[in-house]
């Protein structure tokens, strides 16, 4: 299994590219995603790196030019780690490692490498294992050498098995035996979700870092984990909750990304069976972030993979206490009102003026609009209960009587 270490802050270069598709603001975001990626696996930035180009460079992913200046200040800086904001293939991956002459990583090892750090019961580290071993199967060429002089003479001549093809079958075994592992794990947590009777289940999603944790302690004033870091949240916890006199289980899950590896994607579909089989999803949305709406598409996107984007879902917009917002002088004619001006009270009158009582202004850490939020998801969960049992209906009153 894996063994958690210490680890000290590493000195770590940035290498991203600006393409027809991916212009030069969301380039710089991607880049701001993947230092606070760095940071939270233990590196320290020194630099970025960026460049304009049609489509990535097959051998380096990027141009020589600038395969020089970063081999020139790697070495003038004693760099330890070059992170690249794409996956890059084995072949871009061996050759960069080759030029230079240090540890190459990519945005799906990095975030591999955190869920690793993160992980804490059995079941997420086999499943960080099983997504780990499937990144590395393709990779293996060159990676060690404990095979390099095989004994020849008497008995002992024929093809025999070279290195890399002994690694690549100890590595799928590997890979087969965590996925037995893994049906036997998702059998027992299928008995226990059946255990949990009738009750109606709420679960939180959203991207990673939004307070989905912070939420969930204040609501079932619970101890679940949460620090200002990405993915804090590995292993889904379930509480029960009860307002008033209605009782229901939430349960907090794994933070979404943007360009989040598929390995991770089909090794979590187990932890994900929460939300796959939630009667409501809470969807929590860090409002203060200045890309939201973009953050808001991905987690929808990841849900409709995972079949859970049909569900009945609440917008809960969480940090207002750290929403800012840039300002126009009176006198300023000139500055056309974006979105970066919006108020909360112009946001309300956007699209989640159209969502209605489905979508909430929160803070979770400051405690605020929290009676309204526990109103919302009180009048949610009893629709869904008395239409499961039309003869509970008298036992839960409206939220105000």
């Amino acid at each position: 299994m894996l063994e958690k270490k210490e680890i000290g802050y590493e000195k770590t270069v940035l290498i991203g590219v600006i393409t027809r598709d991916q212009n030069e603001e969301k380039s710089k975001e991607y880049l701001d995603e993947l230092e606070f990626l760095t940071y939270t696996a233990g590196g320290e930035v020194v630099k970025r790196f960026t460049q304009k180009m049609d489509m990535p460079n097959p051998k380096t992913f990027i141009g020589t030019g600038k395969m020089e200046e970063v081999e020139a200040f790697v070495r003038e800086n004693d760099i330890g780690t070059v992170v690249f904001d794409d996956e890059l293939s084995p072949a871009q991956q061996k050759n960069n490692e080759r030029i230079l002459r240090c540890k190459i990583i990519d945005r799906t090892n990095l975030i591999l490498d955190i869920f690793a750090q993160r992980a804490q019961t059995s079941y997420a580290r086999t499943q960080v294992e099983l997504a780990q071993y499937q990144y590395l199967l393709p990779r293996l060429a060159g990676m060690w050498t404990h095979l390099e002089r095989q004994r020849g003479g008497i008995g002992m001549r024929g093809p025999g098995e070279t290195e890399i093809e002994t690694d690549r079958r100890i590595v799928r075994d590997k890979i087969s035996l965590l996925k037995k592992k893994l049906t036997t794990i998702d059998k027992q947590m299928a008995v226990q979700r059946g255990n949990r009777g009738q009750l109606v289940r709420v679960a939180l999603v959203g991207y990673t870092n939004v307070g989905k944790s912070t939420l969930m302690n204040v609501i079932s004033k619970s101890d679940v984990f949460a620090e200002n870091k990405l993915f804090a949240t590995l292993d889904t916890t379930v509480r029960k909750v009860v307002i008033k006199n209605l009782p229901f289980l939430l349960s907090d899950t794994v933070g979404f990304i943007r360009k989040l590896p598929t390995q991770l994607v089909e090794s979590f579909k187990s932890t994900l069976d929460e939300v796959r089989e939630a009667d409501l999803l809470l969807h929590v949305v860090d409002i203060s972030h200045p890309n939201f709406e973009d953050h808001i598409a991905s987690v929808n996107q990841i849900l409709d993979e995972i079949k859970g984007g049909d569900k009945p879902t609440m917008m809960i917009f969480n940090k207002i206490d750290a929403y800012t917002h840039e300002t126009i002088d009176a006198d300023d004619l000139v500055t056309e009102k974006t979105k970066i001006h919006y108020t909360l009270d112009d946001w309300k009158k956007t699209w989640m003026g159209k969502v209605g009582e489905n979508a909430l202004f929160i803070s979770a850490i400051n405690k605020e609009n929290l009676e309204e939020f526990r109103e919302q998801v009180y009048k949610a969960v009893r629709e869904i209960h008395i239409t499961r049992f039309p003869y509970n209906k008298f036992l839960y009153q409206e939220y105000t009587e």
